[in-house]
């Protein structure tokens, strides 16, 4: 079926380009009229077929885990393919109030960075760790785009377990790309800054760009065990904005693609200044040789000042290391490690088939799609066919390294994936369709709108070397029109789309958690037999835990009172306290004594300037409290977890600053007073 957009795109003149992509939002608000709903695409949603494709009975599980990028949320979001369901929230840059993260004590290092205590970021992009070019199911990688980190969430929690900060970045968004077996993620910098080499970002003036500002990738190594990750060393690289990423397989799987944008080197309004040159750059790596490289002492030293933060599964708490230099290869300096091939303008998607033989970029601004052969380019490096350098880079010629071109793709394309069956599908932004096309002749065989503003897709699997290949889902900027309205603000959209056979069929629409940019999704059946389940309590290693109601305490020291208490169904021990004075720091570290699957306690109290905190099974806890006047003031479990949970409460006394009152707690019977400490 022919689009409005695709005949506008067919009979528009090029130079009309850019007005084509600035009315892209008008044509997509109108391209699902009033009274079109039970036509096309839209209509096949609506049928029973396509319910029944993804109904999920009442206790039955999905077949996938997805993870979807919470883009300006901070988080990570896991819904069930193909139903749609939401099954849980994953804090990683941003403080998280339902279950404390961020706020209580144990998890605040997670956030700290060289710019301080930093509890929000950009989550653009998850990718799930490899096994021989596969997904494992052990870890997932995200990347922070604002405040530039990296971060790894165990799979076995579905907690974040480590954060690493990366110096001479900024703007992480091309980022994190795994190699075929976890050796390296590989993050570039989107904004490229000027490098001081003494350590930092030097004051230099905004006019100067073009000769000051570099850009940098950082290779995370990553233990193959553990998942521990370490930043090894940076490549400096010409100063470009470096968009996507996207490492190789088979015969490439040494190699990794970047985009690039700005090679004009444009300093200010870039819409315009960034759009001048007919061709940007894919820039191409290879990580192996970088690594050579660095092992062989090519690599220099400069001071740093970068925080790695990493929780201890021992004592449920994360700690802060602050590391203070960092190894560094020049691209220049380093031959045969890194090349430039000419793209379209202002390229987004890099994009490696499942052979490893084509890498497929998207330019927003281009007319066609150029799919590039790994083949043809090393052909071309060993016949030097060069069309002269980039800061020392080399460049190849355009036509040296072209398998082909997708011809009348549409309008705006910005990201491919792949089904395992000799088919590739890219997202249009702006004529807001999904469009089919085949490796083998490169020709458009089917296509089909999305409601609207397609940013990425996803096929389970669609960056690996056998992708699952049964849906793809569209991750959606606009939503209007397609769910109730709240307000001005509308929320994001996916929808599910079947791909398994000749023609896309459209299944299911869901609304999602924050701006979706990317997502990854996985077989169930590989991620939930690792499922924890419970903490073991006798292996809690908190140095406040109470494994068991008579090891609670409270205790002063100076104006610290620190509250040992344990939570179990349906009270609270101790659930009387007196003797906390105004102004008082006071730490409830609250174990949960349960070793029941699914049976958290939550804590909270009344004036507390935080948030709750909820504690899993056998876990301990600690939030911080400090009263401001004197009362009584009650406490209580915020999880709703018995029958008898409202009685799960209790109160603490505060007195005046200075007051006699001596330190008491019970439940139930009152015990003798605890002499305080001097």
């Amino acid at each position: 079926m022919e689009t409005f957009a695709t005949k506008l795109w067919k009979n528009a003149p090029k130079a009309a380009l850019l007005v084509a992509v600035a009315a892209g939002a008008m044509l997509q608000g109108c391209s699902n009229t009033k009274g079109s709903d039970a036509t096309g695409a839209t209509a096949s949603a609506l049928s029973s077929d396509a319910a029944t494709q993804v109904y999920v009975k009442p206790g039955s599980h999905d077949e996938l885990y997805s993870f979807l990028s919470g883009g300006f949320s901070g988080q990570v979001s896991v819904y069930g393919l193909p139903s749609g369901r939401l099954l849980r929230n994953i804090p990683v840059f941003s403080q998280h109030a339902e279950n404390g993260y961020g706020y209580s004590e144990e998890s605040k290092a997670m956030l700290n960075t060289s710019h301080g205590f930093v509890p929000w970021d950009d989550l653009h992009h998850p990718k799930l760790s490899r096994k021989d070019g596969m997904t494992d199911g052990r870890w997932l990688f995200v990347n922070g785009n604002n405040t530039p980190r990296v971060a790894r969430i165990d799979l076995t929690t579905f907690e974040t377990a480590e954060i690493i900060e990366l110096p001479n970045s900024a703007g992480n968004h091309c980022s994190p790309y795994p190699t075929n077996n976890n050796e390296y993620v590989i993050a570039g910098t989107r904004f490229s800054v000027p490098l001081d080499m003494k350590g930092g970002t030097k004051d230099v003036s905004l006019a100067d760009y073009a000769d000051q500002f570099r850009g940098s990738i950082s290779f995370i190594k990553v233990d193959p065990d553990k998942g521990d990750m370490d930043l090894d060393f940076q490549i400096l690289v010409p100063g470009f904005d470096y968009d996507l990423a996207n490492g190789g397989k088979g015969p490439s799987e040494d190699w990794v693609f970047f985009t690039t944008y700005n090679s004009e080197k444009a300093g200010t309004l870039k819409e315009v200044g960034a759009s001048q040159n007919d061709k940007d750059y894919l820039a191409a790596v290879n990580w192996k040789l970088a690594a050579q490289y660095a092992r062989e002492g090519k690599a220099r030293e400069m001071p740093a000042n970068y925080y790695h933060n990493k929780l201890d599964k021992a004592t449920h708490t994360a700690k802060s290391t602050v590391k203070k230099k960092v190894r560094y290869l020049l691209a220049e300096e380093c031959p045969g490690m890194m090349y430039l091939l000419p793209a379209p303008k202002s390229p987004h998607g890099i994009d490696v088939d499942p052979s490893g033989e084509y890498m497929v970029v998207s330019g927003k601004l281009a007319s066609a799609i150029p799919v590039f052969s790994f083949s043809k380019f090393q052909n071309a490096i060993k016949n030097k066919q060069f069309d002269g350098e980039k800061n020392g880079i080399p460049v190849l010629k355009y036509e040296s390294v072209l398998q082909a071109e997708v011809k009348e793709p549409g309008l705006g394309p910005l990201h491919t994936e792949f089904d395992g069956k000799g088919n590739a599908y890219t997202s249009m932004f702006v004529s807001s369709e999904v469009v089919k096309w085949k490796l083998s002749d490169f020709k458009v065989v089917d296509r089909i709108p999305v409601y609207y503003s397609i940013g990425h897709l996803m096929i389970p699997g669609g960056d690996t070397k056998k992708p699952h290949g049964k849906y793809l889902l569209a991750m959606n900027k606009i939503t209007k029109d397609r769910y109730l309205p709240t307000g001005p603000e509308l929320t994001q959209s996916a929808q599910l789309i079947d791909i398994s056979g000749e023609k896309m069929k459209l299944l299911l629409d869901f609304p999602t958690i924050g701006e979706p940019h990317y997502a990854q999704a996985i077989q169930a059946s590989i991620v939930a037999p690792k499922s924890v389940k419970i903490h073991k309590l006798d292996e809690n290693r908190h140095p406040y835990v109470a494994k068991n109601e008579a090891s609670t305490d409270v205790s002063r020291k100076g104006n610290v009172v620190h509250v040992k208490m344990t939570a179990i169904r349906s009270h609270l021990t101790p659930d009387n306290i007196e003797g906390v004075q105004v102004g008082d720091t006071v730490y409830f570290h609250v174990t949960n004594l349960e070793q029941d699957w699914d049976v958290p306690h939550g804590f909270a109290i009344m004036g507390a300037n935080n948030a709750e905190t909820l504690i899993m099974p056998g876990a301990t806890q600690t939030l911080k409290w400090i009263p401001k006047k004197a009362g009584v003031f009650p406490f209580y479990c915020t999880d709703f977890c018995s029958a008898l949970h409202q009685e799960m409460q209790g109160y603490m006394r505060v007195s005046p600053k200075g007051s006699n009152v001596p330190i008491a707690f019970y439940t139930g019977k009152k015990k003798p007073a605890v002499v305080a400490q001097k």
